[in-house]
Parts: structure tokens; C-alpha cells; sequence
């Protein structure tokens, strides 16, 4: 990783953005996931109240996809993926994001979170269950509708594979988990933005985004399934936290991917992985220039403009209530 904090003293002639203050409008007739409209394929959702959990429309996985496989001397490779892909709508208000909901409201939603998970996770073809929000047209959301996908592999995604390996080879080696290690290194708190009784949120040392941030429970364990109902409720009150801290940055929505990774289903011990969360926002500058991962960042190594210090600094020196709250 290359760290250059000067660059952010260059002069800015490049392309900008424009900052996204969503409409307020709780129901819109013309989107898509709306309670009660129609969709592209002509299904019509329910008229839901809380979340609502559908099958995507037009899936990047089917479940239906024989097991076939290519290979042509070795070098030219290619496997078919069947899977399942799955849309979850966080609400039925249209205008709302993790940020502006309700702790009650986001306690539903992980309770949608855990109860695909644990759907998905029986299915026999599926060995990995991928939660992720797409937030913003930034990061590609087709929908401004409060929303995210879930997407079930039958082989385990290449990030998940050298994330187990990782923690595989630091458990042998050491008799201890790498995350639970690495928590420890953390206690003094200078890349430490939010905390609670269960979970720390922070701007991990090997950050590449600009205000990239992880979210570590406290205590060890696997997957989404297994937490507590404390730690439920303590998840929801970090993804809250968390979320309007981003907001609060530029006091504009923050667009981000984020999503959870935990332990493959694959049927086989996973005593050295630890459950987290990853947020990955773009921008960099203000609300209207982002972090474009281009040229050195493609062609030779990661490079970030800000120290993860620095960034975690300025999160945590961020009020907790959302911007738009405080403007009344």
C-alpha cells in the first residue's frame, strides 16, 4: 500500500459528482420496489410493511445452471456458477437509507439478513451466502429504494477464499484469531471511529478506500447466525452509527458498497474466522470528488490520500446525529 497524504493538496480540474439529496417522497409510483407497484418483469410486490424479500429479477446466479467446467490446455479455464440471488428491501418508505432508520426498524432488517442467511446456507448447492449494499448511483444502484442483494455461491468467492486462508494460516501459526489478534493492537484507539458493549468500528491500517471503515464484534464467532440478541441490537445501533457518520461527512448521502463477510457453509470448520463488516465509500475530497481506483492503482499496487488515522480522526470527530436531524 502506498500512502501518499500530500496528493490531496493537488489541484482539482477533474470530474465531479452530483451530490444525491434523495426526494421526500415516501412512496413513489414509478419504482420498482415500492409496496405495491408492478416491477421490470411485470411481478407485482405485496403491499409489505416491513422488509420484503424477493428473487431477483435479472440474477447473476441461477440455481439451475449445470455443474459443467472448460479447460483448454490449462489455460484457458472456465466453471459454471449455479447460485441464487435474492433483493431485500429495507423498507416500504421509499426516501429512507440505514442511515435516517429507526434502531427498531434496522433490528427488522437484520432479522431478514439472518433469516435468508439461514435459508440460503441449507440450500445443498450453495457453500457462501454474500450479503452487500450497493448505496447510491456512485456505486451503481439501479434503485434509490432502501435495498440490498444477497447473493449465494456454489463456489466461495475469490475475496473469501484469501480472507479464510489468511486467518487459516495465522491460526496455525500463532494458536489465535488474526481479527481477535488485531483488536488487541487496536485498544489504544487512534483508527477507532465508533464503539459499543459488542462491536468497534475502524478504519483498518490496510484500508485502500479513502474513508474505508470495518465493523469487528467484540467477541468471536462465525457467522450472522450466531449473534446474540444483545449483540443483535448492538449490530443495528453500529450500522446506524456508522452509516450517519458517513452522511455527516460532506453532509451529503455518502454512496458505499458494503457488505459482511463470515464463515463459508460449506460443511467444513471455519474455528479461525471472524465475523465483520466492510464499508467502502469513494469519495475523497468533498461530496462531489471521489477516489478513482485508475493507472498505479491498476497497473502496480493500491494508493490512498489519506492515513487510515487521519480518516478515522475525522469520523469519529463527527456528531453521531444525522445531518438532516440537526437541520430540523
Amino acid at each position: 500500500m502506498l500512502v501518499s497524504p500530500q496528493r490531496t493538496r493537488r489541484p482539482w480540474q477533474g470530474q465531479t459528482e452530483r451530490v444525491e439529496e434523495p426526494a421526500d417522497i415516501t412512496y413513489d409510483p414509478t419504482c420498482y420496489l415500492c409496496p405495491g407497484n408492478p416491477r421490470a418483469e411485470g411481478q407485482r410486490n405485496p403491499e409489505y410493511t416491513g422488509t420484503f424479500v424477493f428473487e431477483n429479477d435479472f440474477p447473476a446466479l441461477y440455481p439451475g445452471t449445470p455443474l459443467e467446467n472448460f479447460n483448454s490446455g490449462g489455460l484457458l479455464v472456465a466453471e459454471a456458477e449455479p447460485g441464487f440471488a435474492r433483493v431485500v428491501c429495507f423498507s416500504p418508505v421509499h426516501d429512507l437509507t440505514l442511515s435516517r432508520m429507526s434502531l427498531s426498524a434496522i433490528e427488522g432488517v437484520i432479522e431478514a439478513w439472518i433469516q435468508q442467511n439461514a435459508n440460503l446456507s441449507a440450500e445443498p448447492l450453495v457453500n457462501y451466502v454474500q450479503i452487500f449494499e450497493n448505496r447510491g448511483a456512485m456505486m451503481g444502484a439501479s434503485n434509490p429504494h432502501p435495498h440490498c442483494q444477497i447473493w449465494a455461491n456454489h463456489r466461495i468467492p475469490n475475496e473469501i477464499a484469501v480472507e479464510a486462508q489468511s486467518q487459516e494460516k495465522w491460526q496455525q501459526e500463532h494458536g489465535s484469531c488474526l481479527l481477535c489478534d488485531y483488536l488487541l493492537l487496536e485498544a489504544k484507539g487512534e483508527r477507532i471511529v465508533a464503539q459499543n458493549e459488542s462491536f468497534i468500528a475502524l478504519a483498518p491500517f490496510w484500508a485502500v478506500w479513502p474513508f474505508e471503515t470495518m465493523i469487528l464484534p467484540r467477541r468471536h464467532f462465525s457467522n450472522l447466525s450466531e449473534l446474540s440478541a444483545a449483540e443483535h441490537a448492538a449490530f443495528a445501533a453500529i450500522l446506524q452509527e456508522m452509516t450517519i457518520r458517513l452522511d455527516n461527512l460532506f453532509e451529503a448521502p455518502c454512496p458505499y458498497s458494503m457488505g459482511f463477510h463470515q464463515a463459508p457453509c460449506d460443511g467444513k470448520p471455519h474455528s479461525s474466522w471472524h465475523f465483520h463488516a466492510h464499508f467502502l465509500p469513494p469519495l475523497l475530497r468533498s461530496a462531489t470528488v471521489r477516489k478513482f481506483l485508475v493507472g498505479y492503482e491498476l497497473l502496480a499496487m493500491p494508493q490512498r490520500d489519506i492515513t487510515a488515522e487521519s480518516a478515522a480522526e475525522r469520523l469519529r470527530g463527527l456528531s453521531p446525529v444525522h445531518y438532516r436531524a440537526r437541520r430540523g
